[in-house]
């Protein structure tokens, strides 16, 4: 009957008016990441509540932030009394593009003023998640006069979930875990040959190294690792690792046979006039090396004299690799829970090899620093920002671009079943041979 429908319509719209007022009233990050539904209420209800929103503030937001120019109007007998009161001019605001939504928020470009940098909209991003009361923002430049604000209306990495079934990535390419974006974050060692990894205990960096590890370790990929702890990470991977030392004679003994290794690779390189082993003909190229490094800071400090002399080593051999490694297919991940300038100069010269960064929470501003500031210097307050809850999640940077991602959780008894699953798939290490059975050498 018709009086039926216009019940249902009346009803429809009075949730809906009440769902508006709750989104405009709270932020979105609060109860819409604790919702089901997917994104279809952000499409339905946020996404035109922000459409309204951020125009309708957008003035006062720029007034507010020294964002916009004031306008100086022309002497003329109408506005004389004006300027000689000194009534505030009304300022211009730089102009604000349409709002283009996206699964997870919305992206508006904004052309710059002139005499405007994009640096103080990337210092006003704190401020614009307040006014736009949304989780996250972030401000790029494509390109000159103008800067594109990226919100995100909740946070993707509140909780990665169940980890799917993915199609299987290139060789030396691993899924991690997820992106602030609500993409998988994916690493592919032959673009970024080398990484650090920092992160305070219980940050989620063994759990990170655990997801590399699993991801890595189903694919034809010799697998070496240095464990000054005792081996008490690493180890729990010991059936899948080609080798795995756990002090710093082994490591000495482990990183000596990987540089003649980068040797014999030069010299095949050189013979078959290829620049990387990636030139060459599938059935003569080597396999590639991924060296990991737990707890790297052990390499570089020392107590005694020998153990000075011996750390110095460790550090010109460690950073040989990082060298001459990209390009013979070496590729080196240091992980630890400090990386700072008193760890001696060997620590910056490896650093600067170390094109992709990834800093969890620390708990001082130099790792932080060390990390991600030569990279991405506005991402060093946004790590700093993790709180110890936020387990897994991580700031990442290279080729200067930066976003948050967070790993999927690995457990120590899933790395241990998985070791076992993978134990019978090493890749033959001829050139770990000389390398001595205390040294860590898995039979």
């Amino acid at each position: 009957m018709p009086w039926e429908a216009v019940v249902w319509g009346l009803s429809f719209l009075l949730c809906l008016l009440l769902l508006t007022y709750r989104w405009w009233e709270e932020p979105a990050d609060r109860w819409v990441s604790s919702l089901k539904g997917g994104p279809w209420l952000w499409y339905l209800v946020g996404f035109p509540v922000a459409a309204v929103r951020v125009p309708l503030t957008w003035r006062k937001v720029c007034r507010v932030l020294d964002l916009d120019i004031p306008r100086r109007p022309r002497y003329s007998v109408l506005n004389r009394d004006t300027m000689i009161k000194g009534t505030a001019l009304r300022g211009v605001p730089p102009r604000l593009g349409m709002l283009r939504v996206t699964r997870l928020g919305f992206t508006v470009t904004v052309r710059l003023h002139p005499g405007q940098t994009p640096a103080q909209f990337i210092a006003a991003a704190d401020a614009l998640v307040h006014a736009w009361r949304v989780h996250q923002v972030k401000v790029i430049t494509p390109r000159r006069g103008v800067v594109t604000v990226t919100a995100t209306a909740y946070d993707p990495l509140a909780r990665v979930g169940a980890w799917p079934v993915l199609p299987s990535p290139r060789l030396l390419a691993a899924t991690l875990g997820k992106a602030d974006d609500g993409s998988y974050w994916t690493v592919d060692l032959r673009k970024s040959p080398h990484w650090l990894i920092t992160g305070a205990t219980q940050s989620g960096k063994s759990t990170l190294v655990a997801a590399w590890l699993t991801e890595l370790g189903q694919q034809p990929v010799i697998l070496v690792g240095i464990d000054l702890k005792g081996g008490m990470e690493l180890g729990l991977y010991e059936r899948r690792l080609s080798a795995l030392a756990t002090d710093r004679q082994g490591a000495m003994r482990l990183l000596t046979s990987l540089v003649a290794e980068l040797m014999n690779r030069m010299s095949v390189c050189r013979v078959a006039g290829a620049r990387s082993i990636w030139d060459l003909p599938d059935a003569v190229r080597p396999t590639p090396v991924v060296l990991f490094v737990d707890e790297v800071a052990e390499l570089f400090l020392a107590a005694s004299l020998t153990g000075r002399k011996e750390a110095v080593e460790c550090s010109t051999l460690l950073l040989r690799l990082a060298q001459l490694g990209a390009a013979l297919g070496v590729h080196v991940i240091l992980a630890g829970q400090r990386f700072g300038h008193d760890l001696g100069p060997g620590a910056t010269a490896i650093r600067a090899q170390l094109g992709g960064r990834i800093c969890h929470r620390v708990h001082d501003e130099q790792t932080a620093v060390m990390t991600l500031g030569d990279l991405a210097p506005d991402a060093v307050a946004v790590a700093q920002s993790i709180t110890e809850y936020e387990k897994g999640v991580a700031v990442t940077a290279v080729d200067g671009q930066w976003m948050r991602v967070r790993s999927r959780l690995v457990t120590p008894d899933a790395l241990r079943q998985h070791a076992e699953m993978t134990g019978r798939q090493v890749a033959a290490a001829p050139f770990l041979s000389t390398v001595a059975e205390d040294g860590g050498v898995d039979d």
